[in-house]
């Protein structure tokens, strides 16, 4: 069995996957990245879908952050 790969940031570990696979690919490995993103482009990427979206913006609001308007 191949070890999992640890996630770049605590954000990513705490989400599915795929979803991580998604922010991942597309370079998004720090909540301040995240954060220059809009909800809806974040929702947009295959592999993220809406029951991610609570744990991304309190990651977020954690870190004194929110999604682009």
């Amino acid at each position: 069995m191949a070890a999992q790969k640890k996630p770049a940031s605590a954000f990513l570990a705490q989400l599915s996957n795929p979803a991580r696979s998604a922010l991942e690919h597309a370079g998004i490995n720090t909540l301040t990245k995240l954060a220059k993103y809009t909800e809806k482009e974040i929702l947009a990427l295959h592999g993220v879908g809406p029951a991610s979206m609570p744990t991304l913006r309190k990651a977020l609001k954690d870190a004194v952050l929110a999604f682009r308007k």
